[in-house]
């Protein structure tokens, strides 16, 4: 078998190295077994015939050398493109920029991340004055040789003395904690195992904090087992995991979700339960601190709407929420009297989107989005309206966090030609000063960003975001780049990157779809394309695609779409519902098999969104529209140039939906078009990614676009 397989890859190589005119012959892909593999859902008999591929490439030998196959073809594949190599050499200049965050004020210290250009993580730095020098506090870049080990969140007592944080190895949702000491740079023997989807949040006395955490998975399970019944915990400095105090729990509602906070005044812990990724369905408990022997007291039990909690005056509670308000508002709930009839709405539903409000030098900094972009707008306590925050220019901004009692907040802007900056805010004043540019290697000037609306197939108007080099002409020929999500209230907004920028500075178009199931226009928006409804997302986005055609900036033999998580899945439904209508697709850490999601990892946290296949109802809509079982049922055809990518650490979205996609769409595909699957090593989702993994993936996805959608970039030296 081994000879047999590095026949196969000299095979590759010479197909790629031939002279043949190109694309002119198909690739030769592994030959992937298929099993007998049937399910019963509610009468209807579904095949699953690549179900092995499920098995975690861990522990399976036979999953093993399949990555390894798939690997072969892909890179042999890659490595043939001309253009790869200057393509990586741009992208790692253009990326070598210092990248600073906006500060965190605590205990009377400035807190910031700094990445000098190609450092694979941030590092971690203190000063004590924002012009004062910066003292290094954490370099994740010496926890492992490769830079896959990577902070994953970190929490500051209120007096900055001490600092718990987390560890994410090879991109894996799973984090260990640990505790420093802030002024010595010390480590101290706190460990902190099985923590996942949480943050700490530490009592005012800075002797321990409240964490949520899962039981130990059995062994060989950690990667693909249901996380199921999260419970929040409360640690003391210096004491063992194990003498840990359980604080909540829910053992009725295993796959309900936990996790609490201190208010800032330390008199209150505020416990939310959820039961979705979107946390729709929450309920809001809390806890008295002061009081040793205080019970829990549910505060909001509703199961309709979602809560975040802002902070409080006293027994008063502000909360942003989506009650009797899709576009959100903030109220205030006083514990003493808890019915919803009294609760007071403090700062009412606007025509903007609320995204997100900070109650910051007792004022609420209130973040809107209007038609996807960031609006800041200041109120009092009260509610009256104090003034709005001049920004730079139409982009995003975020930060806007501190204390009741600070002056000052600090934010970030940017758009899709401006790179980040951070500004200090003078809550008193209203003035934004700029204390940090980032220096990129390009001209903002050269490049024009406007914003589109298009009608979707049922006539709803869609906001789109295009940008590219001026002067481009409007005669369908451009390369162009179509990306979306569309899904869980997440908004896409006018942001730098990098790597967009090197596709635009190419002369390729970049195009941004705010389709429903976002949050763009509040919850109506997105659930709007939510379950029973989902398909009108992929109309959205195929929508999104005829335009582009159709205003001639593009044509479907030079448009690429491309999407990530919920995005992958987006593009894996629009490839194989229109294949005529794409050149080339890049489906990311997709969820590709709609009828056993919710069995992995965090799958069940996505049926708020997307429904289940244990639905009768729902799992027509999911089979109706999943991208696997659809190049199942669809049969051989010829489908666009398809890069998948994944990982083998991923246990968001386990990278069995993409080896099962992958394998499917080689055996159905007719044509020459290649269709591979790119699976990295030692790497998750995306967070924590080391950034020589980021350029590598993103030089590869570039070349693989010039390739098929038969491109001639401009590549600058």
């Amino acid at each position: 078998m081994r000879t047999a397989r590095w026949a196969l890859f000299a095979l590759v190589v010479a197909l790629v190295a031939a002279p043949a005119p190109s694309q002119e012959r198909k690739l030769t892909y592994p030959d992937t077994k298929r099993g007998p593999v049937t399910d019963d859902y509610h009468g209807t008999t579904v095949a699953d015939p690549y179900r092995w591929l499920e098995d975690d490439v861990r522990t399976s030998r036979d999953v093993a050398q399949w990555v390894e196959d798939e690997n072969k073809v892909t890179e042999a594949v890659l490595g043939g493109i001309p253009e790869r190599k200057a393509i990586a050499k741009r992208i790692t200049d253009l990326w070598n920029y210092e990248k600073i965050s906006a500060p965190s004020k605590v205990g009377g210290k400035y807190f910031f991340t700094k990445n000098n250009g190609l450092q694979n993580q941030s590092v971690l730095y203190v000063q004590d004055a924002l012009d004062g020098p910066a003292r290094m506090l954490l370099d994740p870049n010496t926890w492992s040789k490769d830079g896959t080990v990577a902070l994953s969140g970190s929490a500051l007592t209120d007096d900055g003395k001490y600092l718990a944080y987390g560890k994410a190895a090879a991109g894996s949702d799973w984090n260990t904690w640990h505790v420093l000491d802030v002024a010595t740079g010390k480590e101290l023997p706190d460990l902190l195992e099985w923590v996942k989807f949480s943050g700490a949040s530490w009592t005012n006395d800075g002797k321990g904090f409240f964490y949520s955490r899962f039981p130990e998975p059995q062994k060989g399970a950690a990667f693909q087992a249901l996380n199921e019944n999260q419970t929040l915990y409360y640690h003391r400095l210096g004491t063992p995991q194990s003498e840990d105090v359980l604080v909540y729990r829910i053992p009725a509602n295993p796959k309900w979700t936990v996790g609490g906070t201190v208010s800032e005044d330390g008199r209150y812990l505020v416990i939310s339960v959820g039961d979705g990724t979107t946390s729709r369905k929450a309920r809001v408990v809390y806890r008295d601190l002061a009081e040793p022997y205080a019970l829990p007291v549910e505060l909001v039990a509703n199961h309709l709407n979602k809560f975040s909690f802002l902070g409080n005056d006293g027994p008063v509670f502000y909360f942003q929420t989506d009650y009797q308000a899709p576009k959100y508002q903030v109220v205030a709930i006083d514990t003493r009297n808890p019915d919803p009839k009294g609760w007071k709405t403090v700062i009412p539903e606007a025509k903007e989107v609320l995204e997100d409000a900070n109650l910051v030098g007792n004022l609420f900094v209130c973040t809107y989005l209007q038609d996807a972009r960031t609006v800041v707008k200041i109120h009092d306590v009260a509610g009256a309206h104090v003034r709005d925050v001049a920004l730079p220019g139409i982009g995003t901004a975020g930060g806007f966090g501190g204390k009741r009692t600070d002056t000052e907040t600090f934010y970030s802007f940017s758009s899709f030609a401006t790179p980040p900056s951070v500004f200090k805010y003078d809550l008193i004043t209203g003035k934004s000063t700029l204390l940090r540019q980032a220096q990129v290697k390009f001209d903002p000037s050269e490049y024009e960003v406007k914003q589109v609306f298009y009608p979707s197939k049922d006539g709803t108007k869609v906001p789109m975001f295009v940008a590219h080099k001026k002067g481009i002409k409007l005669d369908g020929s451009n390369p162009t780049l179509l990306y979306g999500y569309g899904g869980f209230n997440i908004s896409l907004t006018p942001g730098f990157s990098v790597s967009r920028l090197q596709w635009m500075e190419m002369g390729g178009v970049f195009a941004v779809a705010n389709i429903r199931g976002g949050g763009e226009y509040g919850d109506d928006w997105h659930r709007a394309a939510t379950k029973l409804n989902r398909q009108k997302a992929y109309d959205d986005f195929i929508a999104a695609a005829e335009f582009l055609a159709k205003e001639k900036y593009t044509s479907p033999k030079k448009l690429a779409i491309q999407g990530g998580s919920n995005g992958g899945l987006l593009v894996g439904a629009c490839m194989t519902q229109r294949p005529d209508l794409y050149g080339a697709c890049l489906p990311a850490v997709g969820v590709m098999d709609m009828l056993r999601f919710q069995r992995f990892t965090a799958g069940r946290f996505w049926v708020d969104d997307y429904g289940s296949s244990d639905d009768p109802e729902q799992f027509k809509a999911l089979f109706a529209y999943s991208p696997y079982h659809a190049l199942l049922r669809n049969g051989s055809r010829e489908y666009p140039a398809t890069l998948v990518t994944t990982a083998d650490t991923d246990d968001r979205v386990v990278p069995g939906h993409s080896f099962k996609f992958a394998a499917a769409l080689q055996a159905a595909h007719r044509g020459p078009n290649p269709v591979l699957i790119r699976i990295e090593t030692k790497a998750g989702h995306g967070a924590g990614k080391p950034t020589a993994k980021v350029i590598e993936e993103v030089a590869d996805q570039w070349a693989f676009l010039v390739k098929t959608l038969d491109f001639r970039p401009t590549i600058r030296e």
